[in-house]
């Protein structure tokens, strides 16, 4: 039986149970995607109805232009199909020192979105880009026939721009079944081998992002047959060294109706941050659910982000 993910942190040390300080505001846009990808943990598709309305985007914006310093950092689904993705980053110009944008690459071939490479390029936006495998074969199986195409033809667009060179691009590495990531440095020189030699593009920085067992990958997981063999595998995984670099002590996550989470995993997995008398927190309630020392909401399903190397939404922890 697998220990408590709590327990287990508070053996090395207390303080890692309690929020640091507000470094990242992560905003999910919604669930609407054109993918369906095996991994997905939000569930996201084509027929997402979760989609974040532009009243609570102000409200982030709000927020922003009280707290100067802080990343902003935008995903979904796929949040370039969100209809006020744009507000978003124009109203956002100056108020964050780094906003990244967290794309499928796909989305750059769809009809009438031909235009993001530039307008990322436009707002100077750090992008991460998804592409779970340097191989055709492993992408397309995870992500849809042909998305692997589409992927490369996006990225050689954005290297055209700048991308990979004096404009930050960053790609994800998903595991593409139940195992977690090997060594984040070592799949990082791969990348850059494989896609440069097979297809001339660069990149900055690998992120190695091991799954978490909730969404669609729990339900992957469970209709194999191999839930508990890979929560044993993450619990006996766990790495000291990556507990106190955990994403939730410097992250706070905004669902598309407002809604205050400790990290993304928390918020598809219905664990929301809540105030003294219970309630859930809103956005505007962001600088108490910021505070720092307030309790961590944490689950077995956070043993994903101390496995190995440890995993963030920017890569490794150690």
């Amino acid at each position: 039986m697998v220990a408590a993910f709590k327990e287990r942190l508070k053996e090395i040390n207390p303080v890692y149970l309690k929020f640091d300080t507000l470094q990242t505001l992560q905003v999910n846009l919604g669930n609407l995607c054109n993918l369906s990808c095996r991994h997905c943990h939000v569930g996201a598709s084509p027929r997402g109805t979760r989609v974040m309305e532009r009243e609570v985007m102000a409200r982030i914006i709000g927020f922003l232009s009280r707290q100067p310093g802080i990343t902003l950092d935008i995903t979904g689904g796929c949040p370039e199909l969100n209809p006020h993705f744009s507000f978003l980053i124009e109203a956002t110009e100056g108020l964050s020192p780094r906003r990244m944008v967290r794309s499928n690459l796909a989305i750059m071939t769809e009809p009438g979105m031909e235009r993001l490479p530039e307008f990322y390029r436009r707002h100077r936006l750090v992008v991460i880009a998804s592409l779970p495998c340097y191989l055709e074969e492993n992408v397309d199986r995870q992500r849809g026939e042909g998305v692997y195409a589409r992927s490369i033809a996006a990225l050689r667009r954005l290297n055209e721009i700048g991308y990979g060179k004096e404009l930050e691009l960053n790609l994800v590495y998903n595991p593409g079944g139940d195992f977690i990531p090997g060594s984040q440095r070592e799949l990082e020189a791969a990348y850059k081998t494989e896609l440069l030699e097979r297809h001339g593009i660069c990149f900055n920085h690998l992120y190695t992002i091991a799954n978490a067992p909730i969404g669609r990958f729990r339900e992957y997981l469970e209709a194999k047959g191999a839930y508990e063999r890979y929560m044993n595998l993450l619990a006996t995984s766990f790495n000291p060294d990556a507990a106190g670099q955990i994403m939730c002590r410097t992250l706070v996550s905004v669902d598309w109706k407002g809604f205050l989470y400790n990290c993304d995993f928390n918020q598809a997995s219905g664990l929301p941050i809540t105030g003294e008398d219970g309630g859930i927190l809103k956005i505007d309630d962001l600088e108490e659910a910021a505070r720092s020392g307030n309790e961590l909401f944490l689950a077995q399903h956070c043993y994903c982000c101390t496995a190995g190397e440890g995993s963030s939404c920017t890569g490794s922890l150690t």
